[in-house]
């Protein structure tokens, strides 16, 4: 059964998981007709392969360390840094310890 999703105006927690990390599940927090927000939870040594996104993405590490790679190289973010990247460009990462991320997706029209 899935999480239900926020409605517009309802608060959403995204602080750290702290002690309940290991045992969460990632999941969409809300998602519009042009906005997707996912609070992706990884294990450590979880890595998601190369993926492109159809729009332009911003990543949040909230809790824990990941190596997130591009087109221009790898880099190591941990709690409070935060990245962007425009649509299509290819990227991968992997969690170096358990982490928790904040994915926030830009879907663009299909017209």
């Amino acid at each position: 059964m899935a999480s239900p999703r926020a409605a517009a105006g309802e608060l959403i927690d995204v602080r750290p998981l702290g002690d309940a990390l290991p045992d969460s599940k990632s999941r969409t927090l809300m998602r519009s007709d042009h906005l997707e927000v996912v609070r992706l939870v990884l294990p450590m040594g979880k890595h998601i392969p190369e993926h492109r996104a159809p729009g332009e993405i911003t990543v949040q590490c909230i809790e824990g360390a990941v190596k997130f790679g591009t087109s221009a190289g790898t880099q190591s973010m941990r709690a409070g840094d935060m990245l962007f990247l425009l649509a299509g460009e290819p990227h991968w990462l992997e969690a170096l310890e358990n982490a928790s991320v904040l994915v926030t997706l830009y879907l663009p029209c299909n017209d």
